[in-house]
């Protein structure tokens, strides 16, 4: 798919040859936020009173850790990060999960597929127990189909051995599927292995601005491709 200007306020898609919609979780569906204080913030505060650290040096401690296993499914793994880093980071996703959230228009723009009668595959790089803790808080396994973490695949989407793997576990006919995310390395992935419809999430934290893609069709919200909208 060839790079669009943006803004864009909306997009119409051939719903006929559409059958799969792929869905990112993180920054697409759910509001990164959450994330990004988690691991910017939150936990470089506790990681710093853990080894009496001032914050800024735990901060890059552990992003310096972040990027050692970057692209790896480490870089996801909360059992992973619980053991290195020791401090229980299961329990606190679930301290923290009021600031688990849909992201505006995401909502309706699953009603929306619903609508259609697409299935809806959500697949996430995410851990099974991150996974779980946002479900719980949004009931975002009501709206979907089905939601296949990267664990389940064993790569994680910026990978090019994940598509393919993707692809025999779900099904999907990769030309007629729509695949969304604000990660522009996954979606290089996947232009790459030839899905037919790829789109950028602009939009990814309600605390942030928007940051559009140059190589990929962006939108801010998704409800901005509902037919009417």
């Amino acid at each position: 798919m060839p790079p669009y200007p943006f803004p864009r306020t909306s997009y119409r898609l051939e719903w006929d040859d559409i059958d799969d919609v792929l869905l990112d979780m993180d920054g697409t569906l759910l509001d990164r936020h959450f994330d990004n204080f988690f691991f910017e913030e939150e936990l470089p505060r506790r990681y710093a009173c853990l080894h009496g650290l001032p914050f800024e040096e735990a901060r890059d401690r552990l992003m310096a850790m972040y990027r050692s296993v970057e692209g790896e499914l480490a870089w996801t793994d909360l059992q992973y990060w619980t053991k290195r880093v020791g401090i229980d980071i299961v329990a606190m996703h679930k301290e923290l999960d009021h600031m688990i959230g849909f992201l505006p228009g995401a909502r309706k723009f699953l009603q929306y597929l619903r609508q259609l009668g697409k299935r809806v595959t959500i697949v996430t790089n995410a851990h099974p127990t991150g996974v779980s803790v946002k479900v719980a808080k949004t009931g975002l396994d009501r709206y979907v189909d089905r939601i296949v973490d990267a664990f389940e695949v064993g790569y994680l989407k910026m990978r090019p051995e994940y598509w393919p793997a993707c692809r025999e576990l779900v099904g999907f006919d990769s030309k007629r599927s729509l695949y969304v995310d604000d990660d522009e390395r996954c979606l290089a992935a996947a232009r790459e292995f030839g899905l037919g419809w790829i789109i950028h999430s602009a939009k990814s934290s309600s605390q942030l601005p928007p940051a559009p893609s140059a190589g990929f069709l962006s939108v801010e919200r998704l409800s901005s491709l509902v037919q009417g909208s």
